[in-house]
């Protein structure tokens, strides 16, 4: 007998415009977008409704005449569930339920991308990461709206408190105080296995900083092209599909530049605005890979209509990651959409000094490579330094990739003025002397 295929859920969405609100995305396109993270995550949309707000409603996060109006939609549209554009409190929750009904589940924006990385994720890593992030989420917010994530995240068993498949209960605890404590269980050990992969890639990086080939890691908001264009420039087959998250677990392949040099490019994670801060903290480790790198090379999908606004999400959360500083090439990716390319620069002065592409059709990959090649190896920029002398590898480097101008030995440490390749800033950016 054949299995049919559960019946996808259907979600109505509302968002907030807060008066001091600090999204990018007017309500109207983070609404679009959000729409389109629910498709990415099965679900059908049959409807989405705003609300202005000097102020979230504590309660219920928007105005109590807005909720009646919102069950009725839900109820006439015969919705499974009420998507919220913001994050919401664990009351916002309970209050919500409790006004919608038992039939309706409430769910948020940062809950619903935890549901799209639970999909998502590949490798064990990329598991491992993804659930810490919802067991995280999941802890304060501990009602029957959560149970999918719960199920995403291994859903009981394992390390979590059971023997036999039955949860121990302490004397006098409620089901609740179980679960909470099985949940705490699990974010200890999920941290402890973090860590043991942050070191795993510290000691990578070393090993590959020893080899002496440089990184450029592949940053950009999600869907913006990034594992086509490493798809096209290092002729390899990363997973590609036009839908936001399509591909989360980090790829690095070997990349021949101009002259015959080499580096490593890796594709890493999409951004988007409103990232939950549970992700950032959990894909610490695999976010390294971003600040460690030699350069960025910073992907825009320049056919969106809010490819400014994501250039400028992406620069808020690298400014997060304390990547900001690092030596960046913006490349405005899909121009095959567009009719008039060369005019980007005029329109917006943040893309004057871009790289523009096509990475399915291969349009001007040759000049990214002969801009990536010029950065990593051509490219050097000043910078003073006072290095320990306990770290003399870092002297050494200074002295087989810079040029040193000036030097002066210190009793402890030695101050050394000249110029190094830009892909070496980040090594030398914790030395860095604030007077130059």
């Amino acid at each position: 007998m054949l299995e049919t295929k559960p019946k996808a859920e259907k979600a109505f969405l509302i968002g907030v415009e807060i008066k001091t609100s600090q999204s990018i995305l007017d309500t109207d396109e983070s609404l679009k977008e959000l729409s389109l993270l629910s498709q990415t995550a099965g679900l059908i949309v049959v409807g989405m409704d705003k609300q202005k707000l000097p102020a979230p409603n504590p309660a219920t996060f928007i105005g109590s005449g807005k909720v009646d109006e919102i069950k009725a939609y839900l109820e006439s549209l015969k919705a499974d569930l009420a998507i919220f554009d913001d994050e919401l409190s664990p009351r916002n929750f309970r209050e919500l339920e409790k006004a919608f009904g038992n039939n309706i589940r409430v769910l948020d924006r940062t809950g619903l991308i935890l549901d799209i990385f639970g999909q998502h994720a590949q490798t064990r890593e990329g598991k491992i990461q993804v659930e810490l992030a919802q067991y995280e989420y999941l802890y304060p917010r501990l009602t029957r709206a959560w149970s999918h994530l719960a199920r995403q995240a291994g859903g009981g068993g394992g390390r979590t408190g059971k023997v036999g498949g039955v949860g121990l209960r302490g004397p006098g605890e409620t089901q609740l105080e179980v679960d909470r404590r099985r949940i705490r269980n699990k974010i200890s050990h999920l941290k402890d296995d973090i860590e043991k992969v942050r070191e795993h890639r510290k000691r990578y990086r070393q090993n590959r900083n020893r080899s002496n080939i440089p990184v450029v890691a592949l940053v950009g908001y999600t869907n913006a092209g990034k594992s086509t264009l490493i798809n096209a420039l290092a002729k390899s087959d990363v997973f590609v599909a036009d839908k936001l998250f399509a591909t989360l677990d980090p790829t690095t392949r070997r990349l021949q530049l101009p002259g015959g040099k080499e580096t490593l490019i890796t594709d890493t994670v999409g951004f988007i605005q409103k990232l939950p801060a549970h992700l950032i903290a959990a894909f610490r480790a695999t976010l390294e890979e971003i600040s460690e790198a030699d350069l960025l090379v910073q992907v825009v999908d320049i056919s969106h209509p809010s490819a400014i606004f994501h250039w400028r999400s992406v620069m808020q959360t690298l400014n997060e990651l304390d990547a900001d500083s690092l030596p960046m090439i913006t490349v405005l990716n899909k121009i095959d959409r567009i009719k008039n390319a060369v005019s980007l620069g005029e329109l917006f002065p943040e893309f004057s000094n871009s790289v523009l592409i096509s990475a399915l059709n291969g349009t001007g990959l040759d000049n990214l490579l002969g801009r990536i090649s010029y950065e990593l190896f051509e490219n050097y920029v000043p910078i003073q330094v006072t290095i320990p002398y306990t770290k003399g590898n870092l002297i050494s480097r200074f002295h087989e990739f810079g040029n040193v101008e000036k030097i002066d030995h210190g009793p402890r440490e030695v101050v050394i003025a000249g110029k190094i390749p830009g892909r070496l800033l980040s090594e030398f950016k914790k030395y860095q002397s604030q007077k130059q």
